[in-house]
């Protein structure tokens, strides 16, 4: 048998999963989790082969759980499953140690095989994202644009920034005017849009 660990915060998409899943006669779902803080704990308890991984969920993201799984339970591989189907996303899911890598809105085939085959040591990823992310190319942000632009998606001023992440104003004005510059943007909010619809942020 197959043991598979779910996290995904929405509990009809997890409950659905899980039966689905468990449907299959070579597939048992050993644990679900709704929290991100959640999985690692209940990886190393429950010793999954595989942990379907979904990006948003409360506390820690499925791209950072999947780095705490690489490192603390190499053994079990990485599946993530999104809605967010971001050129960036696919990038950082497989620096972070994921094997696989598929959106939801595809069969549930597609996923039992995923399953199947990241376990056997294969890498599968969503083919029309594949081709999306190399077109994109890599993130051109750095960590502290990263941190910056993030801290500006909610519309917060230059010294709230600045306060919040224990900067001077005008280095917070030089990481935003770089981020804009590299996003191609015309502002801020245009490169916080830029940055989330690439999977940067």
């Amino acid at each position: 048998m197959i043991r598979v660990l779910l996290a995904e915060d929405q509990g009809m998409m997890r409950g659905a999963l899980a039966l689905l899943l468990d449907l299959e006669d070579d597939l048992e779902v050993v644990a679900q989790v709704a929290d991100g803080a959640e999985v690692l704990p209940t990886a190393l308890e429950t010793r999954p082969d595989v942990a379907v991984l979904d990006i948003e969920m409360p506390n820690r993201t499925g791209l950072d759980v999947a780095a705490d799984l690489r490192r603390d339970l190499p053994s079990c591989r990485v599946l993530i499953v999104t809605t967010f189907g971001r050129p960036g996303y696919l990038r950082r899911a497989m620096e972070a140690g994921a094997r696989g890598f598929l959106v939801k809105d595809g069969p549930i085939e597609d996923l039992v095989s995923a399953i199947r085959r990241v376990l056997a040591g294969e890498q599968v990823v969503d083919p029309a994202l594949a081709t999306a992310a190399l077109s994109v190319g890599p993130n051109p942000l750095t960590e502290r644009e990263r941190d910056v632009l993030a801290a500006a998606a909610d519309g917060a001023t230059v010294a709230d920034i600045a306060v919040r992440l224990h900067l001077s104003e005008s280095t917070v004005r030089n990481y935003l005017s770089s981020a804009i510059g590299k996003t191609g943007s015309r502002n801020r909010i245009e490169a916080v849009g830029a940055a989330r619809q690439n999977g940067w942020l």
